[in-house]
Protein backbone atom coordinates (compact mmCIF):
# COMPACT_ATOMS: atom_id res chain seq x y z
CA UNK A 1 0.00 0.00 0.00
CA UNK A 2 1.18 3.50 -0.85
CA UNK A 3 -0.44 6.80 0.20
CA UNK A 4 0.71 10.10 -1.28
CA UNK A 5 -0.40 13.25 -3.08
CA UNK A 6 -0.83 13.48 -6.82
CA UNK A 7 2.03 16.00 -6.89
CA UNK A 8 4.40 13.09 -6.13
CA UNK A 9 3.04 10.68 -8.74
CA UNK A 10 6.35 10.71 -10.66
CA UNK A 11 7.92 8.67 -7.85
CA UNK A 12 5.64 5.69 -8.62
CA UNK A 13 5.46 5.78 -12.42
CA UNK A 14 8.39 3.39 -12.80
CA UNK A 15 6.50 0.62 -10.94
CA UNK A 16 4.70 -0.36 -14.16
CA UNK A 17 3.73 1.22 -17.50
CA UNK A 18 0.02 0.71 -16.76
CA UNK A 19 0.35 2.38 -13.39
CA UNK A 20 2.18 5.29 -15.07
CA UNK A 21 -0.76 5.61 -17.50
CA UNK A 22 -3.27 5.63 -14.63
CA UNK A 23 -1.37 8.27 -12.66
CA UNK A 24 -0.94 10.46 -15.76
CA UNK A 25 -4.68 10.19 -16.41
CA UNK A 26 -5.41 11.37 -12.87
CA UNK A 27 -3.11 14.35 -13.37
CA UNK A 28 -4.61 15.43 -16.71
CA UNK A 29 -8.36 14.88 -16.23
CA UNK A 30 -10.85 17.22 -14.54
CA UNK A 31 -12.89 14.65 -12.64
CA UNK A 32 -15.02 17.33 -10.99
CA UNK A 33 -16.83 17.74 -14.33
CA UNK A 34 -17.04 14.06 -15.36
CA UNK A 35 -20.34 12.25 -14.72
CA UNK A 36 -20.41 9.31 -12.32
CA UNK A 37 -19.74 6.08 -14.21
CA UNK A 38 -17.19 3.64 -15.61
CA UNK A 39 -14.77 4.61 -18.38
CA UNK A 40 -12.34 2.36 -20.26
CA UNK A 41 -8.79 3.69 -20.51
CA UNK A 42 -7.14 0.58 -21.97
CA UNK A 43 -9.84 -2.07 -22.27
CA UNK A 44 -9.90 -4.35 -19.24
CA UNK A 45 -6.23 -3.55 -18.54
CA UNK A 46 -7.04 -0.10 -17.12
CA UNK A 47 -10.47 1.33 -16.42
CA UNK A 48 -11.77 4.29 -14.44
CA UNK A 49 -14.67 4.41 -11.97
CA UNK A 50 -16.00 7.83 -10.94
CA UNK A 51 -18.13 7.76 -7.78
CA UNK A 52 -20.00 10.17 -5.51
CA UNK A 53 -21.01 8.85 -2.08
CA UNK A 54 -21.29 9.52 1.64
CA UNK A 55 -18.77 7.97 4.00
CA UNK A 56 -20.14 5.33 6.37
CA UNK A 57 -19.15 4.15 9.86
CA UNK A 58 -16.38 1.54 9.94
CA UNK A 59 -18.64 -0.88 11.77
CA UNK A 60 -20.98 -1.08 8.75
CA UNK A 61 -18.33 -1.70 6.09
CA UNK A 62 -16.30 -4.75 5.10
CA UNK A 63 -12.63 -4.85 4.19
CA UNK A 64 -11.83 -6.02 0.63
CA UNK A 65 -8.88 -7.45 -1.25
CA UNK A 66 -8.16 -7.98 -4.94
CA UNK A 67 -6.05 -10.49 -6.86
CA UNK A 68 -5.99 -9.24 -10.47
CA UNK A 69 -5.97 -5.45 -10.15
CA UNK A 70 -4.15 -2.65 -8.36
CA UNK A 71 -6.59 -0.08 -6.98
CA UNK A 72 -5.55 3.53 -7.53
CA UNK A 73 -7.98 5.44 -5.30
CA UNK A 74 -7.92 9.23 -5.70
CA UNK A 75 -10.05 11.64 -3.69
CA UNK A 76 -11.27 14.50 -5.89
CA UNK A 77 -13.29 16.24 -3.16
CA UNK A 78 -14.19 15.58 0.44
CA UNK A 79 -12.23 13.24 2.66
CA UNK A 80 -12.55 9.76 4.05
CA UNK A 81 -10.77 7.28 6.20
CA UNK A 82 -9.60 4.03 4.76
CA UNK A 83 -8.74 0.96 6.70
CA UNK A 84 -5.78 -1.32 6.17
CA UNK A 85 -5.48 -4.89 7.39
CA UNK A 86 -2.38 -7.07 6.96
CA UNK A 87 -3.15 -10.15 4.85
CA UNK A 88 -1.23 -12.60 7.02
CA UNK A 89 -3.46 -15.16 8.75
CA UNK A 90 -6.71 -13.44 7.73
CA UNK A 91 -9.75 -15.48 6.73
CA UNK A 92 -12.28 -13.87 4.40
CA UNK A 93 -15.90 -13.60 5.52
CA UNK A 94 -16.91 -13.87 1.84
CA UNK A 95 -14.77 -15.99 -0.45
CA UNK A 96 -13.01 -14.55 -3.48
CA UNK A 97 -15.48 -13.65 -6.26
CA UNK A 98 -13.46 -13.90 -9.46
CA UNK A 99 -15.90 -12.06 -11.73
CA UNK A 100 -15.56 -8.86 -9.65
CA UNK A 101 -12.06 -9.58 -8.31
CA UNK A 102 -12.64 -9.26 -4.59
CA UNK A 103 -12.98 -11.09 -1.31
CA UNK A 104 -14.43 -9.51 1.83
CA UNK A 105 -13.25 -9.49 5.43
CA UNK A 106 -15.50 -8.62 8.38
CA UNK A 107 -14.60 -5.48 10.32
CA UNK A 108 -15.81 -6.72 13.71
CA UNK A 109 -13.61 -9.85 13.51
CA UNK A 110 -10.54 -7.85 12.48
CA UNK A 111 -10.85 -4.44 14.15
CA UNK A 112 -8.02 -5.14 16.62
CA UNK A 113 -5.57 -5.58 13.71
CA UNK A 114 -6.87 -2.71 11.55
CA UNK A 115 -5.24 0.68 11.02
CA UNK A 116 -6.99 3.73 9.56
CA UNK A 117 -5.56 6.62 7.54
CA UNK A 118 -7.26 9.81 6.37
CA UNK A 119 -7.37 10.36 2.62
CA UNK A 120 -8.05 14.01 1.71
CA UNK A 121 -8.73 15.73 -1.63
CA UNK A 122 -5.64 15.55 -3.85
CA UNK A 123 -4.35 12.36 -2.20
CA UNK A 124 -4.26 8.86 -3.64
CA UNK A 125 -3.75 5.38 -2.29
CA UNK A 126 -2.35 2.43 -4.21
CA UNK A 127 -3.66 -0.92 -3.02
CA UNK A 128 -1.81 -3.87 -4.47
CA UNK A 129 -3.17 -7.43 -4.60
CA UNK A 130 -2.99 -8.69 -1.05
CA UNK A 131 -3.50 -5.25 0.53
CA UNK A 132 -6.73 -5.65 2.50
CA UNK A 133 -8.45 -2.28 2.60
CA UNK A 134 -11.71 -0.57 3.56
CA UNK A 135 -12.49 2.56 1.51
CA UNK A 136 -15.20 5.10 2.22
CA UNK A 137 -15.19 5.08 6.01
CA UNK A 138 -15.85 8.01 8.31
CA UNK A 139 -17.30 8.66 11.74
CA UNK A 140 -19.42 11.50 10.31
CA UNK A 141 -21.16 11.12 6.95
CA UNK A 142 -19.16 13.22 4.48
CA UNK A 143 -19.72 13.72 0.75
CA UNK A 144 -16.84 12.34 -1.30
CA UNK A 145 -16.06 12.30 -4.99
CA UNK A 146 -13.53 9.60 -5.66
CA UNK A 147 -11.95 8.08 -8.72
CA UNK A 148 -10.79 4.48 -8.65
CA UNK A 149 -8.59 3.35 -11.49
CA UNK A 150 -8.28 -0.42 -11.77
CA UNK A 151 -4.87 -1.43 -13.15
CA UNK A 152 -4.49 -5.04 -14.23
CA UNK A 153 -1.29 -6.67 -13.01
Amino acid sequence: MIVDTLANRHIYQSLSPRLATALAHLATTDFSQLPVGNYPLDGDNIFVIVNDYQTEPKSTKPFEVHQKYIDVQYVVSGEEEFGYLPLAEQTPSKAYFEKHDYAEFDYQSNKADASFVQLKAGMFALFFPGDIHMPGAGDVATAVRKVVIKVKI
